[in-house]
């Protein structure tokens, strides 16, 4: 059994900077994740656009510079890498944790690698900075299964001249369906809300809302997606029952936080606003010396955490472990 002082599972940014944040305090930790660092920055659009600014997506006082005020994709996964290489971040990746569990002051750390070999390690310290990308919110109907449903957009050539349909109406969706437009695919855009989301990005709505407006993209609000097939998408609006031919699916409706394997921890969640049980001054949860950090502090709400203010739980875990160590 491989003994560490700190565990940390999720090499994210937030994972990544409360790792650099105990090793400024004398702790080595060791960062366990189940792809590659900062990989659900990896699964964004590949032209993906940052909505904070380059500073503000800064860790370890490691200088992000970019010509433009809002980094790309590409920059940022370029960005991470440098910060890890440069920190010397100890992460094993390619990796999944299956389980927490406490014996005696410790904790028994399991988890498996992209061949299968089980892992077990033991630790006094956990930190949880898993995310919520990995878990998209499921539509529940019929035809969801299928291969032609995505849940993530990664580039928009494949779909020149197919029918897709977009579920969402928020910045996923809006993006999605622009980037659609431009190679050459016919958009119909299907959103339960009333109105234009006030969560899109301002830089993009108005051209969104063109598309619309002169019917290169077609949107249907109040629309309640019932059914996917080979052949078509079935839903309803103020009741009455509509189909669209369709080849491919994005249904772009959001991520959750993974709570399951946070109430497996013990670390107990309201049930309502999907928020675990934590400090704020320390992130430590209801659990004695596991925290939480990053975005799935937030429970549902996805617009409160995200890089720029994630970034900040790790001096707060440092600074409460080293505490405990005195």
């Amino acid at each position: 059994m491989q003994q560490e002082q700190v565990i940390i599972i999720g090499a994210g940014p937030c994972g990544m900077s409360a790792a650099i944040e105990l090793q400024n305090n004398g702790i080595q930790p060791l960062i366990i994740e189940k792809g590659n660092i900062v990989d659900s920055i990896y699964r964004y659009p590949t032209h993906q656009t940052f909505f904070s600014s380059s500073e503000k997506l800064e860790i370890g006082d490691v200088a992000f510079v970019t010509e433009k005020q809002k980094p790309v994709r590409n920059q940022a996964l370029a960005y991470y890498r440098t910060v890890a290489k440069r920190k010397d971040l100890r992460i094993n990746n390619f990796e999944k944790v299956s389980s927490i569990d406490k014996q005696d002051n410790l904790y028994i750390v399991k988890s498996f690698n992209k061949d299968g070999e089980s892992k077990v390690y033991s630790t006094k310290f956990v930190v949880i900075a898993t995310g919520y990308y990995d878990q998209p919110n499921p539509l529940n109907i019929k035809g969801e299964e299928l291969d032609k449903v995505f849940h993530y957009f990664k580039e928009a050539h494949p779909y020149f001249k197919k029918n897709v349909v977009v579920i969402g109406g928020k910045n996923s969706a809006v993006d999605a369906t622009i980037e659609l437009h431009k190679a050459g695919a016919n958009v119909t855009v299907l959103y339960r809300g009333n109105d234009y989301s006030p969560s899109v990005k301002p830089w993009i709505l108005p051209e969104f809302v063109s598309l619309i407006k002169h019917k290169k993209v077609q949107l249907e609000f109040k629309a309640s997606v019932l059914e996917i097939t080979n052949e078509s998408v079935l839903y309803e609006v103020d009741g009455i029952k509509k189909s669209v031919p369709n080849d491919f699916v994005f249904a772009m409706t959001g991520y959750r936080p993974d709570q399951e394997f946070l109430k497996k921890t013990g670390i107990t969640v309201d049930m309502e606003t999907g928020r675990p049980n934590y400090n704020e001054k320390t992130m430590e949860t209801n659990i004695e010396n596991v925290y939480i950090a990053g975005v799935i502090a937030a429970g549902y709400d996805n617009n409160e955490i995200f890089i720029e203010n994630g970034r900040f739980h790790g001096g707060l875990i440092a600074s409460s472990i080293k505490e405990k160590l005195l």
